[in-house]
């Protein structure tokens, strides 16, 4: 332990020493012409925030900024509301300048060229935008492709249904950009440009370069292909901080990874959150969740109490999350450490590669991979209205309202109690959402909250496991125990013949969805 802490002291002291060594310097400025240069005519913004990743400073009344830089940084300008970035030909944003003169360490994966001297003005463009305090941004978890053939799944099972939307402003995928085969990166790039959208990324698990010796060039490969791991934007009303939550290798063991901040990472967020509107929306972004699951600390805890803690002043806040391949709300109070009235809310969202890419196929010859919850594959769209939000998960390949699925025998026995239910699971919902259910327009009843795997999953791995011929494609991962997941009886003693069922379902959001379905009753057949 004493040893870590000398060398600990020895990094800052390092790090010191070689931000003492160069201070890069810069206008951010209004870019008329869209030609990302400064030209004459060209006027500096004032009051407009950048970073070096650690430090954050205020372009001052001339529009000029000062930031200290070491051999390995990337400078960017943190996007204010009301003005826009320009994009590649990719639809990437370009907020940032790498900083690396000699370049990236020797990786399995390549990392950024060196860049050489440090030139002597960063400056940074910005355009004019009409930016409405109410929009819509889109979410992406886990994309994850293995191969090229996974990229196709990709781009024709979810990125061809939101090809130039109008619904969203720009779009943001929670991690796990590839499988561990970094030379995806490039290929995901082309497919989820075709959204036409701005496209904002940050790193996953699979993302990471794993010859990497330390946390901090992990992210190598990373950085070269979609600039810096941590850094934050505004639209509207919400600020939107977006980080790398992915220790290591893992500081425990030296094997794996853990989930947590560096000291520098916290900085950030610290130095950043200093010059946020403590009335705005801030949204979190990263890719593992902050929940203890299972009993197992995957998260560090020291890191989460501070993250908590700087948000303390915030009243209104979101984290948004992936990883899992599940989908789940996640709420955080003070037994968790967190030090305001309302809980935060952590959206665990689902997955555009579901279950891997694994199942059954559809009609396009894509994989369905429904996630191990039940939850079909699919994207979100946050909606932001002022400080306020509003969530919508979005089944891929199904209707907007396509919210519930609902499972349960096709017939039963007229009159004879059954040990088989009607289950409904409500794919945004959580414990203490009021699911009901009503047979033939009758009376409206609760269903019951049952964690549990869903059945409807747990029968779809049947038709794998019984199969007499092998099926295209991968079977699905074992089932794991929905959080949306509702039951109720059927009901017998009705008429013979068809029967219809609705569920409604109200979300945290106080909307309510519904969804249809029927079962037949038969006279009991008499064993011979």
């Amino acid at each position: 332990m004493k040893l870590e802490i000398k060398l600990t002291l020895v990094g800052l002291l390092c790090v010191s020493s070689l931000f003492a060594q160069e201070k890069a310097s810069g206008y951010v400025y209004l870019d008329h012409n869209g030609n990302g240069k400064r030209d004459k005519q060209e006027p500096a913004i004032a009051g407009v925030t950048v970073s070096n990743g650690m430090l954050v400073t205020t372009t001052d009344r001339q529009g000029k900024y000062m930031l200290p830089v070491s051999n390995d940084n990337i400078l960017f300008v943190i996007k204010p509301a009301g003005y826009s970035v320009p994009l590649n030909r990719l639809n990437q944003p370009q907020y940032y300048y790498i900083h690396k003169p000699s370049g990236s360490p020797e990786l399995n994966f390549k990392g950024s060229k060196p860049t050489g001297k440090l030139p002597e003005l960063v400056n940074f463009a910005l355009e004019e935008s009409k930016e409405p305090e109410n929009f819509t941004a889109l979410i992406f978890g886990d994309p994850q492709a293995y191969t090229p053939q996974e990229i196709d799944f990709f781009a024709k099972g979810v990125v061809s249904e939101v090809e130039s939307t109008k619904k969203a402003l720009f779009g943001l995928s929670l991690g796990d950009l590839a499988g561990d085969d970094l030379s995806l990166h490039q290929p995901y790039i082309k497919a989820v440009s075709k959204t036409g959208l701005p496209w904002y990324n940050l790193i996953g698990n699979h993302d990471m370069n794993y010859d990497a010796v330390t946390d901090s060039l992990s992210d190598e490969t990373f950085e070269a292909n979609f600039g810096p791991a941590n850094y934050a934007f505004n639209y509207g009303k919400a600020h939107f901080i977006v980080l790398d939550n992915i220790l290591y290798p893992d500081p425990r063991d030296n094997n794996g990874y853990w989930a947590g901040f560096r000291k520098d990472q916290l900085d950030f967020i610290t130095n950043d959150l200093k010059t946020v509107d403590k009335t705005k929306l801030i949204v979190l972004a990263f890719h593992i969740p902050l929940l203890q699951m299972g009993g197992e600390t995957t998260f560090r805890p020291q890191d989460r109490q501070q993250l908590f803690d700087l948000l303390k002043d915030f009243p209104n806040t979101l984290s948004i999350s992936a990883h899992t391949h599940l989908q789940r709300q996640n709420f955080y109070t003070a037994k968790d450490g967190w030090r305001q009235k309302s809980p935060h809310h952590e959206y665990n969202a689902g997955t555009t590669s579901g279950d891997w890419y694994s199942g059954e196929l559809n009609a396009q010859g894509i994989p369905v991979s429904t996630m191990r919850d039940g939850t079909p594959k699919g994207y979100a769209f946050l909606n932001v209205k002022g400080n306020n939000y509003t969530i919508d998960y979005k089944v891929a390949g199904q209707p907007d309202d396509y919210q519930i699925k609902i499972y349960h025998p096709k017939v039963v026995a007229l009159g004879r109690n059954t040990a088989a239910a009607i289950y409904a699971n409500f794919f945004m919902g959580h414990q203490g959402n009021k699911v009901m259910y009503s047979v033939d327009q009758g009376e409206w009843k609760p269903m019951v909250y049952e964690e549990a795997a869903d059945p409807d999953f747990i029968q779809s791995l049947g038709r794998w496991d019984n199969a007499d011929e092998l099926m295209a494609g991968r079977r699905p991962s074992g089932a794991e125990k929905s959080t949306h997941l509702w039951k109720g009886s059927i009901p017998v003693k009705l008429d013979a013949g068809e029967h219809n069922i609705e569920v409604k379902a109200e979300d945290m959001f106080g909307r309510i969805f519904t969804q249809k379905s029927s079962y037949r009753l038969e006279a009991a057949k008499e064993i011979k």
